[in-house]
């Protein structure tokens, strides 16, 4: 088990299997030094646990989590390009998509639940530049979404 896997254990989390494409894309693609990740939704076990609106449907705290979740199935995206999570030497950028009610501004919030993790199982490898963007919808009526991009040592 990598060092990832064993800090992700240690806080009770897994990696799950690697979502299922909802169109024509591949979940992860690595470009020389980088692996870039499509947008993950917050799938478990091969559904959305919720949908709807944060600020409305959703509760921001509800929404956060479902940000982990997404960022849990962005790491088995790349795991899955690279095969070992401890070849991760950075996360460059995080993209995360909230489904927002019209007045939800709470947008960075949110996505501070795929952030905080990151930190948590990368440490500084895991700090990152980061945008959080308020949508009208999302795939599925996902309430979050989130893509990473990181770089690995060379193999």
């Amino acid at each position: 088990m990598s060092k990832v896997e064993s800090k992700l254990a240690e806080l009770g989390l897994s990696l799950p299997p690697v979502a299922a494409p909802v169109a024509a894309y591949v979940p992860a693609l690595r470009a020389g030094e980088f692996v870039f990740t499509s947008g993950q939704l917050p799938v478990v076990e091969g559904k959305l646990p919720v949908t709807g609106k944060v600020g409305a449907e959703v509760s921001p705290e509800e929404a956060k989590e479902l940000a982990q979740t997404c960022a849990l199935n962005a790491l088995a995206a790349i795991k899955s390009v690279i095969g070992d999570l401890d070849l991760i030497e950075r996360v460059v950028k995080v993209v995360g998509f909230v489904a927002s009610a019209p007045d939800f501004t709470g947008q960075p919030a949110v996505i501070n639940g795929a952030s905080e993790l990151l930190g948590k199982v990368l440490g500084e490898a895991g700090v990152h530049a980061r945008s959080a963007v308020g949508v009208a919808v999302l795939p599925l009526d996902a309430p979050v979404e989130v893509e990473l991009q990181v770089r690995v040592k060379s193999a």
